[in-house]
């Protein structure tokens, strides 16, 4: 008997009308946003694959708490609705919402890290770098080699290697470690997940040592999916059980509630310690916040408390998972390079394959989103040099393993068809390939730089 095919498990509503600008408008667009995706306007992108922050769409029943949201200064409704959804779902007493989550790091960072202190992670983000190396700290990345073999197929490619985090602990010491950072999923890695039994072995380790272990959890319930569907023993387990003894094993964590909270702006910070709680408490007050709002609104507290649970259902993560994983392998059919296994969301294509002709320090993945957008009016990221910012003492260019151009993907927001916009974009540009020339950059900030660079045609004749 034929299966039936699956399909989204929503009905569209509500539409928003998107435009696409000629070619010659995008041309002379990105040349005013001096060749900075960021700084073009929204309004003039036709699909927006930036960024999955706050760029999903909210169900009715999210749209309908939003409506009722308490706006009270100090104990709000809202507050409560939240704080009882994520208890119930994460087991941690102690939440404090943030208005995203650099907030939420920016609070805790500011309680937990000195000059000196040597933070170990999984490819950490890049908010959670700036914010380890704005306070004089280093962040050490402990990720597994596969991480960085795109020939691997190891289905956990965000794991962190538990030989290297104890050979830092050793050579460093654990006064110099305040705590480690395991992010899930790995964005800065690919989108790429964290196995349970990874996060076990990790948190067992941290304990040995005494060290924290605090999570990045944007994208938790992404992981747990992949978990449900690549971990033996967890395929018959609800996506809350998983996402419940994911964080047993956590001291606390922070979150971007944007991803998978699927609201447009909110975070939170969640501890298990009550006395690193009313330190964070001092930061929040003076940063975001009361306790009880701590940058956010009541209504979009009301409408994070019904989006985390939402995103934790398998039927939500299946269709969301499987559209990026759709896209992924469309371009690969196409003959577009990108990082393997596809993650969970955002497909990654490898722009040092896709112009092997350009070098890293000429910018390919920025001189890649660049003809994107000329060609389609597709807006992606870049995942490379840019990002990867100069080393903090020496000040010279850090060099990644890849140069990769990001296409993340809105939940709920795009249709098949979108996607296939993104195929033939992709496809247009690999045929002249051979005829772009890289960037260089002529304006940098000294921290983050990739959100405000400006950059300049290589001139190669």
């Amino acid at each position: 008997m034929d299966k039936m095919p699956f399909a989204e498990p929503y009905k569209i509503k509500v539409v928003e009308q998107i435009k696409q600008l000629s070619r010659e408008e995008r041309i002379a667009k990105i040349k005013e946003a001096k060749l900075n995706l960021f700084n073009l306007k929204a309004e003039d992108v036709y699909i927006d694959l930036l960024t999955d922050s706050g760029t999903g769409a909210m169900s009715d029943n999210q749209w309908s708490a939003l409506m009722k949201g308490d706006e009270s200064y100090a104990g709000s409704r809202s507050f409560f609705q939240m704080k009882d959804m994520l208890v119930k779902l994460l087991g941690m007493p102690y939440i404090i919402p943030t208005h995203q989550g650099r907030a939420a790091e920016n609070v805790l960072f500011s309680a937990m890290v000195k000059k000196g202190d040597i933070i170990p992670g999984n490819t950490h983000f890049d908010t959670t770098k700036g914010h380890i190396e704005f306070r004089n700290a280093i962040a050490y990345d402990c990720t597994i080699e596969d991480s960085f073999d795109n020939e691997s197929n190891h289905q956990f490619k965000g794991n962190i290697d538990l030989v290297k985090l104890e050979e830092v602990i050793k050579k460093e010491g654990r006064a110099r470690i305040p705590f480690v950072v395991h992010t899930i999923t790995c964005n800065s890695g690919g989108g790429q997940p964290v196995s349970m039994d990874n996060i076990r072995k990790v948190s067992r380790l941290c304990k040995k040592y005494n060290i924290k272990l605090i999570f990045d959890v944007a994208r938790f319930a992404e992981n747990a999916y992949f978990i449900k569907t690549r971990e033996e023993g967890y395929e018959k387990l609800t996506i809350k059980e998983i996402v419940s003894e994911i964080f047993s094993y956590a001291d606390g964590c922070t979150m971007s509630a944007k991803k998978d909270g699927i609201v447009n702006i909110g975070g939170f910070i969640a501890l298990k310690d009550e006395e690193l709680y009313k330190k964070c408490s001092v930061y929040t007050i003076m940063f975001e916040g009361y306790l009880t709002y701590g940058g956010m609104s009541g209504r979009d507290m009301a409408a994070l408390a019904k989006g985390i649970d939402e995103a934790t259902e398998f039927d939500y993560l299946h269709n969301r998972i499987q559209q990026v994983q759709r896209l992924g392998k469309r371009l690969e059919e196409e003959g577009i390079p990108i990082l393997k296994p596809i993650g969970g969301h955002a497909v990654y294509v490898d722009a040092m394959k896709f112009f092997p002709h350009i070098p890293q320090d000429h910018c390919p993945a920025q001189t890649l989103g660049v003809e994107l957008y000329i060609e389609a009016g597709v807006r992606g990221v870049e995942i490379g040099i840019v990002l990867a910012d100069r080393d903090p003492v020496t000040r010279e260019n850090r060099y990644p393993k890849f140069d990769l151009l990001r296409l993340a993907i809105p939940r709920r927001v795009y249709t098949e068809n979108h996607m296939e916009v993104v195929v033939w974009g992709l496809k247009q540009v690999y045929k002249r390939r051979e005829s772009c020339s890289g960037l260089k950059i002529t304006y940098e900030a000294p921290i983050m730089r990739h959100f405000t660079a400006e950059f300049a045609p290589i001139d190669n004749s």
